[in-house]
């Protein structure tokens, strides 16, 4: 468009740089006459050709390409092509570079190694720099859907070995007299089979989840009656802790949710606080109104969790310190759960540090 713009203006000016030089070799007198009869050709046009036959060369009068007007245009067009080829490579660089990350990105993406991410290049167009953060967001997606099967093997294997073993080592004292046939040596193999179950349960949910296949019952009710309803079944244990708590909840805030789904989701978050922050005395749950969502937040005074940490802290079976974490019964699948439950409602959970420490959890939902 450069271009077009540039020829048209020199043609322009081509024109009246050769009308002006005609003009100046014409007498005052007739060069009146020539502007006016140029200006309405129809008062005199026999009087209009004579001047022109008179005072223009014959060349400018030819039609075709023996015209030398179009000699001008030719000259015009051969100069503008360097800077169309200039100004264009200059101009489509932040295109091709981007590109070019893009692509180089892709290709370690598709060797294999998922830490890749796509830089936006200055200047770029903003849909190549939605790309690239799309396509950084995916390669996120894929580095952690990764660092989760390389550790769900050996983990699910040492989770479920755990009890089973200890199921199968009871069983065997029976069989052997080790331990007497009573009630209460059922009661304990059953204990250790009920945990199995409940891994099991909890990792066909988050493949349901994953799948998009989480069967979910939407009714209508009020959050914040379903927190305290939730609230009461730990208020002994957070006696019993030490923990002195916040309540601030909007009463009128409603919801269409699966409520005993989002119940699992509230219950999985305090459970986390009672094990691993009760240390910090203090829990503040706070539930308003953002936008288009209720937002539930959890937060405590507890250890915390280092900042590296925090975007492996939803994978399955991760936990920050897995010595205390079995000690307490955690099996490093709450978080995991409570996001996928989340996610499944077409809302958010987010993990971040807290302001003066501790942590707070973030439940986003759409109203």
């Amino acid at each position: 468009m450069g271009a077009v713009i540039c020829v048209a203006a020199g043609m322009w000016l081509h024109f009246q740089v050769k009308d002006a030089r005609v003009l100046s070799q014409v007498p005052a007198p007739e060069q009146a006459e020539l502007r006016r009869l140029v200006k309405d050709p129809a008062q005199d046009e026999p009087r209009l050709w004579a001047l022109f036959q008179k005072y223009y060369d014959i060349e400018y009068m030819l039609p075709g390409l023996r015209n030398p007007d179009w000699l001008a245009f030719l000259i015009l067009m051969l100069w503008s092509v360097p800077f169309i080829f200039i100004l264009g490579f200059w101009g489509s660089r932040p295109l091709t570079r981007q590109f070019s990350v893009i692509a180089r990105s892709a290709r370690q993406v598709a060797e294999g190694d998922f830490s890749a991410r796509a830089l936006v290049s200055p200047g770029a167009p903003e849909e190549l720099v939605v790309l690239a953060e799309d396509f950084n967001e995916m390669s996120s997606r894929l580095e952690r859907l990764e660092r989760e099967v390389k550790e769900s093997s050996a983990m699910l294997a040492h989770e479920l070995r755990t009890p089973l073993n200890a199921a199968m080592g009871r069983i065997q004292g029976i069989v052997d007299d080790v331990f007497p046939h009573s009630s209460d040596q059922l009661l304990l193999v059953h204990k250790q089979l009920e945990q199995i179950n409940r891994i099991v349960g909890d990792l066909h949910l988050l493949s349901m989840a994953r799948a998009g296949a989480l069967s979910l019952e939407q009714e209508r009710f009020q959050l914040a009656e379903l927190v305290l309803e939730r609230l009461r079944w730990v208020q002994d244990d957070l006696l019993d802790a030490g923990i002195v708590s916040e309540i601030d909840l909007d009463p009128l805030l409603e919801i269409d949710a699966d409520r005993l789904r989002v119940g699992q989701v509230v219950t999985i978050l305090m459970d986390n606080l009672l094990r691993y922050a009760a240390s910090g005395k203090q829990m503040h749950v706070r539930l308003k109104v953002i936008g288009r969502n209720a937002e539930l937040t959890i937060a405590d005074r507890g250890p915390g969790v280092p900042e590296e940490d925090l975007p492996k802290i939803q994978d399955k079976f991760w936990r920050a310190d897995r010595s205390r974490a079995r000690h307490s019964g955690g099996s490093g699948l709450g978080l995991s759960i409570a996001s996928a439950i989340c996610v499944a409602h077409g809302g958010s959970l987010l993990v971040q540090r807290r302001e003066g420490g501790g942590l707070e959890t973030i439940v986003a939902l759409p109203r």
